[in-house]
């Protein structure tokens, strides 16, 4: 009986950050300005977003982007709920800052 054979790895295509957000929707690919891209890298360092990083540059595969959006289909924003009123604080009273004399008086 002949040893099982490993299935040879699937390349897949990686996109450099900006690629990746103009695929995850963040941004249109005629829009020159860096929206989503900020939140990817940030997503990568503190959320552990999957990613590559290949000769010093961050890359995401189709799977990567896929699980990315995956995480993030369901979840609430910060700015979606509903609003609290902010608390007020109250104006000292008058009698307080008026002089003793003037009290009595």
């Amino acid at each position: 009986m002949a040893a099982p054979t490993k299935p040879k790895p699937v390349l897949e295509h990686y996109y450099d950050v900006s690629q990746a957000a103009i695929r995850l929707g963040l941004r249109e690919p005629e829009d020159d300005s860096k929206k989503g891209e900020k939140w990817l890298r940030d997503g990568v360092n503190k959320l552990g977003f999957p990613c590559h990083r290949m000769a010093g540059q961050l890359k995401f595969s189709d799977s990567d982007l896929a699980e990315i959006a995956d995480r993030h289909r369901s979840q609430r924003h910060g700015n979606s709920g509903t609003r609290r009123k902010k608390r007020t604080t109250r104006a000292p009273a008058l009698t307080a800052a008026l002089p003793e004399h003037a009290a009595a008086a």
